[in-house]
């Protein structure tokens, strides 16, 4: 039977270090997943519209594994379907970035129609630095988050090469297309500050050799950026600004309507299986 009681995010404040770290890995995951399943049926050609699917599907993966872990870790009643589907906004601890729409954001108001040069850069954005901290993951003391990083250093390899490829072709290629890159990147990469901007669960799971700290990966982030970058003939943005705190459960007004997308069929049928 599943869970069917929404888990707080004071419940979620009780589990070890090690599991809240991981389910704040699984949010990432899940959550771009669900943005990019978004693309279905909707990609600007065929291929990419596979692409974006697969690269979805992928995610979803790496989530499933590491909600699984955490269950394993945190109460041993709850399932990745419990995690995925029972808990509010509050209790997801996510990088705001995942969470934004597949469009861009202006005056506080988002376009309706899906923007490519969005997605592609948040998938560059998110998989260069989520390379790094797969790599460096494989090394935790934690053999399940070490094997599920080994997994996911080769699905995010090809992430990194998809969206860097596509982000060169649109920052180098029409004036439409590089105009529209350049707007995504001046609007996404200010997200980019929570992901690197060390708390103190990041700093416990540091010491006790279960993760990385984020800012220990950022320089090398930077070098991979900077270059696909400058290959796309963009300009690179100020990252200063507001520092969005979605891992700490503080999240954007996107990410209630995103939830409700994903987990109104589950809530509205709970213990249905098909």
């Amino acid at each position: 039977m599943p869970h069917a009681t929404v888990i707080s995010a004071r419940e979620l404040q009780t589990m070890p270090a090690p599991a809240r770290y991981m389910l704040h890995l699984g949010d990432n995951a899940l959550i771009l997943a669900q943005r990019l399943g978004e693309w279905g049926g909707h990609g600007p050609i065929l291929e990419e519209d596979i692409s974006l699917t697969n690269t979805a599907l992928d995610l979803l993966g790496q989530a499933r594994l590491l909600y699984t872990r955490v269950g394993e870790l945190h109460a041993k009643d709850l399932n990745e379907d419990d995690y995925a589907y029972w808990r509010d906004e509050f209790a997801f601890f996510n990088w705001t970035l995942c969470e934004l729409p597949n469009a861009p954001l202006a005056a506080g108001t988002v376009a309706q129609d899906r923007d490519y040069a969005t997605t592609v850069v948040r998938n560059a954005l998110y998989s260069a630095l989520m390379l790094h901290m797969w790599q460096a993951l494989q090394h935790s003391v934690d053999p399940q988050l070490a094997g599920i990083a080994a997994k996911s250093v080769k699905e995010t390899r090809y992430h990194w090469q998809h969206a860097r490829m596509w982000l060169v072709r649109l920052g180098d290629g029409t004036d439409q297309s590089h105009a529209k890159a350049q707007n995504a990147l001046v609007q996404m990469l200010p997200y980019m500050q929570e992901c690197f901007n060390d708390n103190a669960l990041d700093q416990e799971c540091a010491h006790n050799g279960v993760s990385v700290l984020p800012s220990s990966v950022k320089a090398s982030w930077l070098a991979d950026m900077h270059s696909a970058v400058t290959e796309a003939t963009l300009t690179w943005p100020s990252m200063d600004g507001f520092v969005s705190r979605g891992k700490l459960g503080q999240h954007s007004e996107h990410m209630g309507f995103l939830l409700a997308d994903m987990q109104s069929v589950t809530r509205a049928h709970p213990g249905a299986r098909w």
